[in-house]
């Protein structure tokens, strides 16, 4: 076994987590819903915003993008942190400072005193996620038992970004913009309240110093490598998001060089010598590529093509988010017996399914196949998530967790944004082509071009046309629109038949934890 490469000692093995420890993970729970929330419960907010700060679109681009870039960019800082200080400790500070920042958030009286908040509550958001998970670690010692508390702390993740919109357009129906971030305060004491009871502290015995410049090497990597590809997924290849893009290649670099040479590195690079950590984490990056690139579109679907409103999209998401908590349940109680590889390829190969379902959408009349399609593929892909998490935390020994879910959580990140821009890319180009040769006869040249670039755009030029011809460019729109999404979707089932083929070739060998005990 490589040093890397954690079993569980005879007094893990044995100690099982009580009542206690089951609390508690409720009480880890809930906040992680609710910073997962914060990604996506800005976005029907955005106009009121609007109203009332008046930001510029620059502006505006940083209220909705400065929080996720700094929970990326400072999570494997604050994961290591955690390991150096106590995960709880750190926790309660990350709690304090989340509350902190949302009600001043709710209260911003200018554009860029929200900004300056959002970002504090992407720091914030980073002293959060790690800690959450790298407690859980702590806590259940068990296999059986841990593989089901991951299930319910990624469920509530999961259904947290679900639920987003959906939470954001009830309280916008009854209060003001800044309402939607007052929501995460009651949570946040709750974890203040309770934290010290009921959650352990645990920390490295022998963290060795923290290194700085590591620190900011890492958080300017990760920044310019999120920005750059989220600029070209916007706006197309331009000079400026390729340089950003470049730039952050080659801090990453540097970051990896300067780890080889320290003695205490902010990550231990022998940490994927270990294929359970590895593997995991490399097949659970090409599902999340795919996902989260299809995402978006899907919600666009469903209100520029379906014409839902932004709430009633929500609440067609909400099948989805029970489905999430359904294959989860499922995935601890079959997972002592069935090898993970087994169960994280069957799970994608019924996500493959789930993205094939797309391919057959019509423009109109979709609504139950696309909840279908969604809901097909959440049930597939939750044990990918559940069980890989569990192996790359459960690979590793418990001083560092924290290191171990901050990497994890990273290439999350950076897959859901690459996803977005590569996705994203070709069904823009798609649409482009297929409006191309499509556009009505008579519509003005400037109004065609607004047409062509996206569908937004083309349902805007159409609602100030003539009645026949408005009706004309929306059906064309809409058509094109459709036909990149299937086109999409063929993508994503490329890249999730890459994930399983990964697991069965990286994973299978890793037995379950009943066939493991039985071996002893």
């Amino acid at each position: 076994m490589t040093s890397t490469e954690h079993e569980q000692t005879p007094s893990e093995a044995t100690t099982r987590a009580g009542v206690k420890e089951w609390i508690g993970l409720a009480v880890l729970a809930l906040p992680t819903l609710l910073i997962s929330m914060d990604l996506s419960v800005l976005y029907l907010a955005i106009p009121r915003i609007s109203e009332a700060l008046e930001p510029s679109s620059s502006q505006l681009l940083w209220i909705l993008d400065i929080y996720g870039f700094l929970v990326a960019g400072f999570l494997i800082t604050m994961g290591t942190l955690g390991d150096r200080i106590g995960r709880r400790k750190l926790l309660m500070i990350g709690a304090v400072a989340f509350g902190v920042a949302s009600v001043l958030a709710a209260y911003s009286t200018s554009a860029d005193m929200l900004i300056a908040t959002r970002a504090l509550l992407g720091v914030a958001g980073a002293t959060l996620m790690p800690s959450t998970l790298a407690l859980i670690r702590n806590m259940f010692h068990d296999d059986r038992q841990r593989t089901t508390a991951i299930s319910v702390w990624m469920t509530s993740f999961m259904v947290g970004m679900v639920i987003g919109p959906l939470v954001g357009g009830a309280m916008l129906e009854h209060f003001w913009w800044g309402s939607v971030f007052l929501v995460a305060v009651p949570a946040m004491v709750l974890l203040l309240a309770t934290g010290p009871f009921l959650l352990p502290e645990y920390k490295d015995p022998n963290p060795g110093k923290l290194d700085l410049l590591s620190a900011l090497l890492s958080l300017l990597s990760v920044m310019a490598v999120i920005y750059g590809i989220k600029e070209l997924a916007k706006d197309g290849w331009s000079i400026e998001a390729l340089g950003v893009l470049v730039a952050g290649l080659v801090l990453g670099t540097v970051f990896v060089l300067r780890q080889r040479r320290l003695t205490n590195p902010l990550i231990d690079l022998h940490l994927f010598a270990n294929v359970r950590f590895s593997g995991s984490l490399v097949a659970l990056m090409v599902a999340m590529l795919a996902m989260g690139g299809l995402f978006l579109l899907l919600s666009q679907y469903l209100q520029l093509v379906l014409g839902l409103s932004a709430f009633q999209a929500g609440l067609w998401t909400v099948p989805q988010a029970v489905a999430m908590v359904v294959a989860a349940g499922l995935v601890s109680a079959v997972a002592p017996k069935v090898r993970p590889a087994y169960l994280m390829t069957g799970g994608l190969v019924l996500a493959m399914v789930g993205y094939a379902l797309f391919t057959q959408l019509s423009g109109k009349d979709d609504l139950a196949l696309i909840v279908t399609g969604m809901v097909v593929f959440s049930l597939g892909l939750s044990p990918m998530f559940v069980l890989g998490l569990d192996l790359i935390v459960g690979a590793v020994d418990p001083a560092r967790a924290g290191a171990a879910s901050a990497i994890s959580e990273t290439g999350q990140e950076l897959s859901t944004a690459l996803g977005v821009a590569v996705i994203g890319s070709i069904g823009t180009a798609v649409y482009r082509g297929q409006m191309e040769g499509s556009i009505p006869a008579g519509l003005p040249a400037e109004a065609a071009h607004v047409a062509e670039d996206t569908l937004a755009g083309a349902l805007h030029v159409a609602a100030s046309l003539p009645e026949a011809l408005g009706a004309e460019l929306t059906t064309v729109a809409r058509q094109a629109y459709t036909h990149a999404l299937q086109v999409n979707s063929i993508v994503g089932i490329g890249l999730t038949g890459i994930a399983a083929a990964l697991v069965m070739v990286l994973l299978r060998h890793i037995p379950a934890p009943d066939e493991d005990t039985a071996t002893e």
